[in-house]
């Protein structure tokens, strides 16, 4: 099967890698960006935001980023001064952002990435912390 999947990766991040690994886990080999080598442009940004459903604020990321020292927890602040922020600073974009023939998502749990893959899961997979995700038929894991 042929799926074009693309993925804007951080290999720094565990919750990154381990969306990645799902995708290939569905032998799939997809478009790795790594958006810190090469940011999406404005308008790739605006549409990846559109296209997930989301304000620019759910794509913001905090934790390691400037998010405190630019003042952007202030609720005020319009989307596009957020995408402004993201543009001057592609560390604030989170990750792993995910686009596929299915839809796009911001794949926070890294396990939000198999709604998007159109492919089964050829093994068990389990996540960098040792979390068991996909089963040994394949099939998804479900907490509880």
């Amino acid at each position: 099967m042929t799926v074009d999947i693309i993925i804007y990766h951080n290999p720094e991040c565990g919750t990154s890698r381990n969306a990645l690994a799902m995708i290939r886990n569905a032998g799939i080999e997809p478009h790795v960006i790594e958006y810190l080598k090469t940011p999406p442009s404005r308008s790739q940004l605006e549409s990846l935001i559109a296209r997930a459903g989301i304000g620019a604020r759910a794509l913001l990321r905090e934790k390691g980023t400037p998010f405190a020292d630019l003042g952007l927890g202030d609720e005020g602040l319009s989307d596009t001064a957020l995408i402004d922020a993201m543009m001057a600073h592609p560390i604030l974009i989170n990750r792993p952002l995910v686009v596929s023939p299915l839809g796009v998502k911001l794949c926070r749990p890294s396990e939000a990435v198999l709604d998007l893959i159109p492919a089964a899961q050829r093994g068990a997979f389990a996540k960098e912390d040792g979390e068991q995700v996909v089963d040994a038929a394949g099939n998804r894991v479900t907490a509880g």
